[in-house]
């Protein structure tokens, strides 16, 4: 079975992701309220954002193999998070996508799966 990871391409490909991923988040007018519930320096972020999505794509596990199980929605219960900060967060997220992603069908899945784990994080109505 080949997995979201090697389709990708590895590990380079989802740095690229993340890292475009917070440069969107930094430039986007429409994502302040997202950018605002993380530190000012991104680097921590994107290290473990790479780390989990590197998991949660099919390859390695490094975020667990560091911190263990993610955890994500209690990891994420200190924020408020309803639908505009999910939306937010998937507007950066499928801009990335598409602006990284050469495989529109690779591209529409990893969509699809993100808004399930965006929905997944809300803590707000």
């Amino acid at each position: 079975m080949t997995t979201h990871y090697n389709r990708i391409g590895g590990a380079e490909k989802v740095r690229a992701l993340v890292t475009r991923f917070y440069q969107i988040m930094d430039e986007l007018p429409e994502s302040y309220g997202i950018r605002q519930l993380h530190p000012e320096n991104l680097q921590g972020s994107q290290e473990k954002l790479f780390k989990y999505l590197c998991g949660w794509m099919g390859g390695p596990a490094l975020y667990v193999q560091e911190y263990g199980h993610p955890m994500l929605r209690r990891r994420h219960l200190p924020f408020s998070i309803s639908a505009s900060e999910r939306d937010q967060w998937l507007l950066c997220m499928d801009n990335a996508l598409h602006q990284e992603l050469e495989n529109t069908i690779l591209c529409q899945e990893l969509s699809n799966a993100f808004a399930k784990l965006a929905d997944h994080m809300r803590n707000k109505p």
